[in-house]
């Protein structure tokens, strides 16, 4: 079993309620990674729907305040199973507080318009190209669960001309690209408003949009990200964010919203 997996794991516990182990591993400055969280949510979604025919199509979820490394539960509500859709709700809880609020909508395939003016940017295969960051990167416990190998954008604290960053991305022990391994993806990466600071500062997130896109090949690869900050004002920023397959692909787009911590 890999880390990923191991640490995203969750056990029934009846009516609803799943159990789950934070791992400190997955931390960053002040508490878990919020990609690693929204993974061990969506994970027990996908165990309470129990139905693969129903993939998720979008989850969207607020940070209430950072859970400390233990145990912690999911709650997980069918809030309306339709014939084709079904609209699920979670909250992640630990010590009786909310710390996560989630809703996701899991729906089957549907025929429709077929259209993909979304193409993923050329850029060298990760062979190809060095790995890693400079050393000016703020290490954090949870880079080691990933590879990295950058291929876009500036590096991070070198005031570049605009917030983007990307490149190749996979698990150090190079998992399946499922949905639970996306929501953690759009998440992994340094933020892109690094790439115009020229000191770190915090960015919790306030909340987080997946929208999973084309089914994820769900097999061991690389995945292709994209990130960018347009706008940071008054102490909030946006990131929006695409993942694509390594056969070019969009699997999954993200936003989310984030607090601007300065540096103390």
């Amino acid at each position: 079993m890999s880390r990923f997996v191991d640490d995203t794991a969750v056990t029934a516990l009846g009516d609803g309620i799943y159990e789950a182990h934070i791992d400190q591993g997955w931390w960053i400055q002040r508490g878990p990674n919020g990609g690693y969280l929204a993974a061990i949510i969506l994970r027990a979604i996908l165990a309470e729907v129990a139905d693969p025919e129903r993939r998720p199509r979008s989850i969207t979820l607020h940070y209430l305040r950072p859970p400390a490394v233990g145990r912690c539960e999911v709650a997980v509500v069918v809030e309306r199973a339709g014939r084709g859709m079904s609209t699920v709700s979670a909250r992640l809880r630990q010590d009786g507080r909310d710390c996560i609020l989630a809703i996701a909508a899991l729906g089957v395939d549907r025929d429709g318009a077929a259209i993909d003016d979304h193409p993923a940017p050329t850029v060298a295969s990760p062979e190809e190209l060095p790995s890693s960051f400079e050393a000016s990167q703020v290490e954090v416990p949870f880079r080691g669960r990933f590879e990295v190998v950058p291929a876009l954008g500036t590096p991070p604290f070198v005031l570049g001309d605009e917030a983007l960053t990307g490149g190749w991305i996979r698990t150090a022990d190079h998992d399946p690209i499922d949905e639970v391994l996306l929501v953690a993806l759009v998440d992994a990466w340094p933020p892109a408003i690094f790439s115009r600071m020229e000191v770190p500062v915090g960015v919790p997130t306030v909340d987080l949009t997946v929208h999973f896109r084309s089914a994820p090949p769900r097999e061991p690869g690389w995945a292709l990200v994209r990130f960018r900050t347009t706008v940071a004002a008054e102490g909030y920023l946006e990131e929006d964010g695409e993942v694509w397959s390594a056969d070019g692909r969009l699997i999954a787009q993200s936003r989310q919203l984030a607090v601007v911590v300065a540096p103390s």
